[in-house]
C-alpha cells in the first residue's frame, strides 16, 4: 500500500491576487499538499478537506467596501492555524475586531520591516539587524488599504515606516497576518517563512515528493482503470508525455496512445515522438498523419480563437475514428493540470475573465462515451516537469520552450 500523500494539507482560499497560484506552487515545493479554493467556500466543505493549516490569500478588493470578500467564520474556528497575506491579513483582522482604512496611494515595492516582538512565524529568520540589534526583513509590498487597528487579542510583531503593522500574531491561536507578499522572490526570507508555517507551526510532514507522487498516481490509475483498456492522445508536448508515461508504468500495455500528426508540430516532431515512446520506452503508439485535413478545415480563416476551435474539432473527429478502430477501450485519458481545473472552475462561477478556450477542461465531446483518467490534474506544470524526469523522459524535451499544438495555425495566414 502506498503512503497517504494528502494526508497533511494546507487548503488556501483565493481573494483574487495574481500571486495566489504562486503561494500554492511555494507550499508544494516545501514538499506539502494543498488546494486552492474560491474565498466563499462553505463551512461543510472546508471539514470535509479537513485541512491542517489554512492560507487567505492577497487580493485587489478593498476590505473597507461593504461587499468585499470575506472569509468564511468557520476558518477562526475550526482550531487550525491560519496565515493572512495582504488582502487575507485585513479581512482577517476586520473579522477579528480590528480596523483597516483605505487609501489613495498604493504602497508597491521594496520595503523594509523591523521585527519588534518575538513570534514563531519569523523566530530566527532576519536578512539584516538594525543599530540596536533587532531584525530587520527585506519584504515586498502591493497594497492601498492598511491595518490600522489589530484585534485586541493579538501583538505587533512588525511594522514598517509607513506601515505600523506589518505582522501581526496571535500565537495562542497560530493566527498570522503579514502585509506584504512572502511568496515572492522578491521577499528575501519569504520561502523561510512560509516553510516555517506550513513545516512547524501546522506540523505537515514533507510527504509531497516525485518519487511519491508517482507512486500515488500508479496505485490510483491501477485502482481506477484495473484490466479496462485506455486510450490516449499522445501529442509529444509535457503533459501528455508524462501523462503517456504513467500509464505506461501503470498499465502497460493496455494503454494505447494516438499521435495525430497536424502538420503544425516542430521540424521532425513526428519521427522523434514515435522513436522516443514507441522504439525506446515501448509504448503502443498509433501514428496518424493528418496535415491535409487539418490544413483544409483552416483554408479562409484568419480568426485565432476560430483556429483554435478548428483544430479542436478536427483533432475530436480523428481521434475518435481511431478510437472505433480499437476494441474494448472503456477508458479516454488527458494530461489536465491543475492550473486547468483552477481556470476552468474559476470561468464556470464568474471569478475569472475567459482569455481563451481551454483545450483540456471542457473540450470533450458532449455525450463521451469513456471515463476519463486525469493523473495529473492535482499537478502544476513544474511538478509535472519533475514527475517526467523521475520517469525517465529527457531534459532538453521536458524544459524546451513551450510549442502548443496550435502555434502554427496562428501564424499561418489563411489563403
Amino acid at each position: 500500500m502506498t503512503e497517504n500523500i494528502h494526508k497533511h494539507r494546507i487548503l488556501i482560499l483565493d481573494f483574487g491576487s495574481q500571486y495566489t497560484q504562486l503561494v500554492a506552487r511555494r507550499v508544494r515545493e516545501l514538499g506539502v499538499y494543498c488546494e486552492l479554493w474560491a474565498w466563499d467556500v462553505t463551512e461543510a466543505q472546508i471539514r470535509d478537506f479537513n485541512p491542517s493549516g489554512i492560507i487567505l490569500s492577497g487580493g485587489p478588493e478593498s476590505t473597507t467596501e461593504e461587499n468585499s470578500p470575506r472569509a468564511p467564520q468557520y476558518v477562526f474556528e475550526a482550531g487550525v492555524p491560519v496565515f493572512g497575506v495582504c488582502y487575507g491579513m485585513q479581512t482577517m483582522a476586520m473579522q477579528l475586531g480590528g480596523h483597516v482604512e483605505g487609501s489613495n496611494e498604493r504602497e508597491f515595492g521594496y520595503a523594509q520591516v523591523e521585527v519588534l516582538t518575538d513570534s514563531a512565524l519569523v523566530r530566527g529568520i532576519e536578512d539584516s539587524l538594525t543599530a540596536d540589534g533587532k531584525p530587520l526583513l527585506d519584504v515586498w509590498m502591493s497594497h492601498g488599504d492598511k491595518v490600522t487597528a489589530i484585534p485586541s487579542d493579538f501583538v505587533t510583531v512588525a511594522s514598517t515606516e509607513s506601515c505600523p503593522f506589518a505582522i501581526m500574531a496571535n500565537e495562542e491561536k497560530r493566527f498570522y497576518g503579514v502585509q506584504f507578499h512572502p511568496e515572492v522572490t522578491h521577499t528575501r526570507q519569504g520561502m523561510r517563512m512560509l516553510e516555517r508555517f506550513v513545516r512547524d507551526i501546522c506540523q505537515c510532514e514533507a510527504l509531497w515528493t516525485p518519487a511519491k507522487i508517482i507512486d500515488d498516481a500508479v496505485a490510483r490509475i491501477r485502482e481506477q482503470v484495473g484490466d479496462d483498456k485506455v486510450i490516449l492522445g499522445l501529442s509529444g508536448g509535457v503533459d501528455s508525455s508524462v501523462t503517456a508515461m504513467l500509464l505506461h508504468r501503470a498499465i502497460g500495455k493496455n494503454l494505447t496512445c494516438v499521435f495525430v500528426d497536424n502538420g503544425l508540430l516542430r521540424l521532425n516532431e513526428a519521427e522523434q515522438v514515435m522513436d522516443m515512446f514507441g522504439d525506446h520506452f515501448g509504448l503502443n503508439i498509433v501514428h496518424v498523419p493528418a496535415e491535409e485535413r487539418f490544413l483544409s478545415a483552416l483554408a479562409g480563416e484568419n480568426d485565432p480563437e476560430a483556429k483554435r476551435k478548428i483544430i479542436g474539432r478536427v483533432f475530436v473527429e480523428v481521434f475518435d475514428e481511431e478510437a472505433l478502430k480499437l476494441e474494448d477501450v472503456k477508458w479516454l485519458a488527458q494530461g489536465t493540470i491543475y492550473p486547468d481545473v483552477i481556470e476552468s472552475a474559476a470561468s464556470a462561477t464568474g471569478k475569472a475573465h475567459v482569455i481563451k478556450s481551454h483545450h483540456n477542461v471542457g473540450g470533450l465531446p458532449k455525450e463521451m462515451k469513456m471515463g476519463l483518467v486525469e493523473p495529473l490534474k492535482e499537478l502544476f506544470k513544474d511538478e509535472v516537469r519533475k514527475i517526467g524526469l523521475e520517469l525517465g523522459l529527457p531534459y532538453d524535451m521536458l524544459y524546451r520552450h513551450p510549442f502548443p499544438g496550435r502555434a502554427s495555425a496562428y501564424a499561418y495566414w489563411a489563403k
